[in-house]
């Protein structure tokens, strides 16, 4: 005779309506299921804990009387907001002094965590980089991509590569080799989690602790923090309006080098030719790795690319790491890497033991948009809006402030820089603050510094890409009258 599921815990059949009352209501001023949110039908419940279904009903009409919930004939219980919002008080256990034993990483990872920064609501305009505009999604295309893919069915629902669907990755190589130039073989293609997972896996498979790598300064501080988890010790290289100072490199070793060339984040320079054939060089010489993150090559708005490290000659030490994340959405988390032949199955298994492959629904649907030029035609789109968008915010810029301001980086990608030349470090957190205050967020450049250097004036990372022109314009006009409270 089958049994009836069980909880985990206490034996579910000594479960009286008493212990499910109180369980119950612990759970609403918890707020688990929200201020007014639906609990389990009694019969749901009831199946789910092993008891009568009676029971369940017995503590749902306490909580009932005690106004924890509202009920209605044929309707699941509902959590009563008035009785949440009026007398929850959360209950606080006493901090346990119990320190948990931690592995080398985790200590690593505690002592320099990533910040996470919930992003402020209500504001006027955000300059926030890295997001993008609802309206910029294609949803139709990825709708249709999306119900095709759910549509087809498969003999079986089983694991699939780890390296990425066939399908997508045939689709990206061609991609790759229209776009940006980069002739690689399906198999060199792994599919990754977004551009994130891809420095973890390369920093997994490529330092240990002790060892070296190379970062621009300033530059993509989440990079550098998963560098660091490994224990490896950041070397920051100074970069200007090319990109990182390749000439800085002689007679330093390291395992890996971690560089932006085609729009450097957060400056904007582009990596001249001849400090690329440089970076690869040194890269020979001291069998290091390069890793080449493309972020954001799909936008320029004046001059033709230069082809990516991977596309040049010597560059089998290259890994070429890209996203989605910029033209579609970084909801989607879904990235790839062009690794060398010989590392091709490592990073295989790597991603294998991670998390066994990316999720295939939204692989075949971004492969079926590669395939029939809906993506292609959507980044073309995007591009124009975020062209757009920057001249907008160039042109209010300039008109706010005029020569007060030094602009950088506006050849490609969807941020630039703004350096307030006459505005002193030391003002920087006040103008921060005058800003949010005004209903402005702005993110300064300080932050994303390695190594110490002495910076002269306050700059600002600004993107657009998630702005309308309105909110562009009048971000500016508030943000201006942040700077003049500070004169």
């Amino acid at each position: 005779m089958m049994q009836k599921r069980t909880n985990p815990g206490p034996r579910a059949g000594r479960m009286g309506a008493r212990r499910i009352y109180e369980a119950l209501r612990d759970q609403i001023m918890s707020l688990v299921y929200g201020t007014d949110g639906l609990l389990p039908s009694s019969r749901a419940l009831a199946d789910e804990m092993g008891v009568a279904r009676s029971t369940v009903t017995i503590a749902y009409e306490q909580l009932a009387a005690e106004g924890f919930i509202e009920t209605r004939h044929g309707a699941r219980p509902r959590v009563a907001r008035a009785v949440v919002q009026r007398g929850r008080t959360r209950a606080t256990s006493r901090p346990s002094t119990r320190k948990a034993r931690l592995s080398a990483f985790g200590e690593r990872l505690r002592l320099d965590p990533p910040r996470w920064i919930v992003p402020p609501r209500g504001l006027v305009a955000n300059f926030r980089y890295g997001e993008l505009s609802p309206s910029d999604f294609p949803v139709l295309a990825w709708k249709k991509a999306v119900t095709a893919a759910m549509a087809r069915k498969p003999e079986r629902l089983a694991y699939d590569d780890p390296s990425g669907s066939p399908r997508l990755r045939t689709a990206l190589q061609g991609y790759l080799w229209r776009s940006r130039s980069v002739r690689c073989e399906v198999d060199q293609i792994v599919v990754v989690n977004g551009s994130q997972q891809g420095l973890d896996i390369c920093a997994r498979l490529l330092l240990d602790a002790g060892d070296r790598f190379v970062m621009e300064d300033p530059g993509y501080q989440m990079a550098r923090h998963t560098f660091a988890a490994t224990g490896a010790v950041a070397v920051p290289i100074p970069v200007d309006s090319d990109g990182l100072q390749t000439e800085r490199l002689d007679g330093i070793a390291a395992r890996l080098a971690y560089v932006t060339p085609s729009h450097q984040y957060p400056l904007g320079g582009v990596m001249p030719i001849g400090r690329r054939h440089q970076l690869l060089a040194w890269a020979r010489k001291n069998d290091a790795c390069v890793i080449e993150d493309d972020y954001d090559s799909e936008y320029r708005y004046d001059t033709r690319p230069i082809p990516p490290l991977h596309a040049l000659e010597g560059s089998d030490s290259v890994i070429y790491l890209g996203t989605v994340s910029k033209t579609l959405s970084p909801t989607l988390r879904i990235g790839y890497l062009v690794v060398p032949p010989g590392l091709r199955s490592l990073f295989a298994a790597a991603k294998q033991i991670m998390d066994r492959h990316t999720p295939l629904i939204e692989q075949e649907a971004l492969a079926a948009m590669l395939e029939s030029g809906a993506y292609d035609s959507h980044v073309r789109r995007v591009r124009r809006r975020n062209a757009e968008r920057q001249q907008a915010l160039l042109d209010a810029l300039r008109r706010r402030f005029g020569d007060r301001i030094r602009i950088e980086g506006a050849a490609a990608g969807l941020h630039v820089v703004a350096w307030f030349d006459d505005l002193p470090p030391k003002h920087e957190d006040a103008l921060i603050n005058a800003a949010r205050a005004k209903g402005v967020g702005i993110h300064p450049v300080s932050a994303l510094f390695v190594g110490s250097r002495t910076r002269k004036s306050v700059g600002l990372v600004m993107g657009y890409s998630a702005l309308e022109t309105a909110q562009i314009e009048r971000g500016c006009k508030l943000l201006a009258q942040a700077v003049a409270e500070l004169d």
